[in-house]
């Protein structure tokens, strides 16, 4: 029974504790927007830039002597 007496007021602080960060994340705007996070991942990604293609004058080596 004697647990009891610890038990209760850690359970009260416990308790507290959690309205208390609850009431900060309110004020604090974390509760606004619960729709547009959740669909991101489901949004396409933007297509990749394209690479430009090189001319064949800069793409060939020039031919090596022995």
């Amino acid at each position: 029974m004697n647990i009891l007496l610890v038990l209760i007021p850690v359970t009260l602080v416990v308790i507290g504790v959690a309205v208390a960060l609850f009431f900060w994340a309110v004020n604090h705007q974390q509760f606004d927007d619960l729709d547009s996070p959740a669909m991101l991942p489901l949004m396409d990604d933007p297509p990749p830039q394209e690479a430009t293609p090189e001319s064949p004058e800069q793409s060939e080596h020039p031919p090596h002597d022995p």
